[in-house]
């Protein structure tokens, strides 16, 4: 029986509704004791039906606006590896460094977390520190002690590397069945935004993470993700898009492609562990998902060079607005959600890097914009002060909590249908139609009783 708080503000909401869940073999809602109840249930029971008629309606118009992105965080990692398997694994603890620097490392570290309000260092902390120490040894030419921090830094990449390939691992090789309904939970979680009819703009994912769920949830759905890599083999990073993009011929049309539906931009942050630095070029290299061993798909001529360098994870707000190709992702990041009409939605997300949540203040400051937040916690607090930080409540919905941001009950009662289709708008329509029609009949016919009774014998 999981138990917890949760945070729900849509619609008109003037402040958030509070109330604690109950699930097992059925849902059991009931408002925090210390939380005036919300007019819109004034007469009802709080329940999944009512949650439902409040959030479904209110996503579905929000994710027809103009531009909408989403920005997902490794809590949609997590989610998936909490179906897949019963002891999800955790690989973002921060190293300890063993060299004669760890003193000064570990205070730099706790300096950079209190400055940045994360709360709790994470391996993106040490590898920030670690590299501007490095930078700062290589200056004074202290190339012993240089020696000696680049090899614990490649060490504990390396296992970093190792052990997000070990999370992809376990939900690969996991039980079928818990396999597939994992999979399944991912794909219907990705089409609810990516289905958008083709007169929209793009759906923009973008995402923190470094390993290849949402690439394989992606694939599964058939969805096709545009990045920045051009290439077959070993995909280069380009810096030019061109906003390229996919079209279709419909019979008996020429001259006016549309655009192919399925279709989606995406946006590694951070970087990703098929990410490789090669001769100042960053490709993409052919990672199998789940692979046991990443070490074995490096051992090629091309890539087996003392010029080839893992894109190593990196917090620093320097470092990723300032050096490619960092500079190049944020880009896309700040154009696609600083511009009207925009809707962004966070899943998983636990507004924990500085440089990210600027950028969505400044979104936040064109009035006809809106940020849903869709979190399992609120843990360290950081979600709501970010809130308050933005003063701009009105334009922000959240959903917060396990009976509202559980990857399930999200899927099944809170998304949208993932599927945008005509059929779907025609029946609307021709019920629409038809109701119409009938009751114009009745009225019709209500009003020539209505003139056969009042009439002059």
């Amino acid at each position: 029986m999981a138990k917890g708080t949760n945070i729900l503000k849509v619609r008109d909401d003037h402040e958030p509704v509070y109330f604690e869940s109950e699930y097992g073999d059925g849902f059991q809602f009931n408002l925090c004791a210390d939380r005036q109840k919300p007019s819109w249930l004034s007469d009802k029971e709080l329940s999944v039906t009512t949650l439902r008629e409040r959030i479904e309606p209110w996503l579905t118009s929000l994710f027809q606006s103009e531009h909408l992105s989403l920005l997902i965080g490794s809590g949609l990692s997590t989610a998936i590896q909490n179906i897949a398997v019963d002891d999800p694994q955790n690989v973002m603890g921060c190293p300890k460094s063993n060299t004669k620097h760890a003193p000064i490392i570990e205070k730099a570290i706790q300096e950079s977390v209190k400055r940045n309000s994360r709360g709790k260092a994470n391996i993106e902390d040490y590898f920030r520190v670690l590299n501007d120490l490095l930078r700062g040894l290589e200056i004074l030419e202290k190339m012993d002690d240089h020696a000696e921090l680049r090899a614990e830094r490649d060490k504990f990449l390396s296992e970093f590397v190792s052990n997000i390939s070990a999370t992809e691992n376990s939900i690969a090789t996991a039980d079928e069945k818990r396999r597939t309904k994992a999979f399944n939970n991912l794909v219907s979680f990705l089409m609810s935004f990516a289905s958008r009819t083709g007169t929209r703009d793009r759906l923009n994912i973008f995402t923190t993470n470094y390993d290849r769920v949402i690439e394989a949830g992606a694939e599964l759905a058939g969805l096709h993700l545009l990045d920045r890599f051009i290439g077959t083999i070993a995909p280069i990073f380009r810096s030019s898009r061109i906003d390229i993009d996919m079209h279709y011929n419909p019979p008996g049309i020429r001259g006016e492609p549309r655009y192919l539906e399925g279709v989606a931009r995406f946006t590694k942050l951070h970087g990703s562990i098929d990410w490789l630095e090669i001769r100042n070029e960053i490709r993409r290299i052919g990672l199998p998902f789940g692979s046991e061993k990443v070490d074995s798909f490096l051992k090629t001529p091309e890539l087996n060079t003392d010029s080839t360098h893992i894109i190593y994870p990196n917090a620093s707000k320097d470092r990723e607005t300032a050096e490619y190709p960092y500079v190049e992702l944020f880009r896309d990041f700040a154009a696609a959600l600083c511009r009207p009409n925009s809707t962004l939605v966070t899943y998983g997300y636990s507004f924990g890097d500085e440089h990210i949540n600027r950028i969505i203040r400044d979104m936040l400051i064109i009035p006809s914009t809106h940020l849903v937040i869709v979190s399992y916690d609120d843990a360290q607090g950081r979600i709501m002060k970010n809130c308050e930080k933005t003063g701009r409540i009105s334009q922000i919905s959240l959903l917060i909590g396990p009976a509202l941001a559980n990857i399930e009950i999200l899927t099944d009662y809170f998304l949208p249908k993932p599927a945008i289709d005509k059929a779907t708008f025609r029946m609307s329509e021709l019920l629409e139609q038809r109701y119409r029609t009938n009751k114009s009949e009745k009225t019709s016919n209500t009003h020539e009783s209505s003139a056969g009774s009042t009439s002059p014998k």
